[in-house]
C-alpha cells in the first residue's frame, strides 16, 4: 500500500516528538492526524492515491485515548518496528492498527471503535 507511513491520533508533546525521531530515522513517513480530519478516510489520510475523499468534518469529541496505524509496513518490518519501538523506551500506544484493504476506507472513528471493542475483549 505505498510509502511506509505511520498515522497518529491523540498523540501530543514529548511522546509525538519521540515517535517523529523514530520513525524519520527509518525512513516512516509521520502524519500526525487533527480532529478536524477524524472524518476522512483512513487510506486518503496515509495518501494512498485511489482512495475517494469523503469531504465529511468530524463533529465528534477527540478520542479518549492513543492511536497509531500503519500503511506500507509488511508484518515483518512491523515486528521489527514494534521490537525497536519498545528498547527504545517510547511509551507504548494501545490501539494499533495495520491498514488493509477492509479497513482503508473506514473513518478514524471506525476503526477507532473497532479497536476498543477488540481491546476490551483481549484485556478483560
Amino acid at each position: 500500500m505505498g510509502k511506509k507511513t505511520v498515522l497518529l491520533f491523540h498523540i501530543g508533546g514529548e511522546k509525538q516528538e519521540m515517535i517523529r525521531s523514530f520513525c524519520q530515522a527509518r525512513g516512516i513517513q509521520v502524519f500526525f492526524i487533527k480532529k478536524k480530519q477524524y472524518g476522512e478516510r483512513l487510506g486518503v489520510l496515509a495518501g494512498i492515491v485511489g482512495i475517494s475523499k469523503t469531504n465529511k468534518p468530524y463533529r465528534g469529541e477527540e478520542f479518549p485515548g492513543e492511536m497509531m496505524v500503519f500503511s506500507g509496513i509488511d508484518s515483518d518490518e512491523l515486528d521489527v518496528f514494534l521490537e525497536d519501538y519498545r528498547l527504545a523506551g517510547i511509551e507504548a500506544v494501545a490501539l494499533k492498527a495495520v491498514l488493509t484493504p477492509a479497513n482503508v476506507t473506514w473513518t478514524p472513528e471506525e476503526l477507532y471503535r473497532e479497536l476498543l471493542k477488540e481491546h476490551k475483549f483481549y484485556h478483560s
